[in-house]
């Protein structure tokens, strides 16, 4: 399932307000003791599921500023990843979570929304980085040389098994 990148970010928008671009941060500050990083105020993971397929996005609320978006259809196994990532470099979406790395080789097009290009990859849902993120609640993306931390404030992390026990 490949979506096109003004439907992934209108539906986001549909599910969470209206539309307004933001700047996204670069990255979270650690938690105390060097643990996981922490949330970001208004940042999120934010779900939603409907017609046997569901979408799990990191972003900001009411916009159209996207981190990470995971799709799949039901029972299905299989993952679609977008990203946005640097006119011109190496089409892959790179992440991270607990120590546990995933490259993924992906299709790349001029995003209409940004300044830079709309990734989409696909991915197995078990793989060791997926499976990482579901016990550390938390990934982080690579865009250019710096590692962006996704992480959920506590009232959405049951978001992320939500979405991984629907797509299975």
């Amino acid at each position: 399932m490949r979506a096109p990148v003004l439907i992934v970010l209108c539906s986001l928008a549909l599910s969470v307000g209206a539309c307004a671009t933001m700047e996204s941060p670069t990255a979270a500050p650690a938690a105390a003791g060097g643990g996981a990083p922490a949330p970001i105020e208004g940042y999120d993971w934010f779900y939603h599921q409907q017609d046997g397929e569901a979408r799990l996005v990191f972003g900001l609320a009411e916009s159209d500023d996207l981190g990470l978006g995971l799709d799949c259809r039901r029972a299905s196994g299989r993952l679609t990843l977008s990203a946005l990532g640097r006119t011109g470099a190496r089409p892959e979406i790179h992440i991270e979570a607990g120590g546990e790395t995933g490259r993924f080789q992906a299709q790349s097009e001029p995003s209409m929304l940004h300044d830079s290009d709309f990734l989409t990859a696909e991915a197995i849902a078990d793989a060791p980085v997926f499976k990482r993120f579901r016990q550390v609640g938390w990934l982080r993306l690579r865009r250019d040389s710096e590692w962006e931390a996704h992480v959920p404030h506590p009232g959405s992390a049951s978001n992320i098994e939500r979405f991984f026990a629907f797509c299975g």
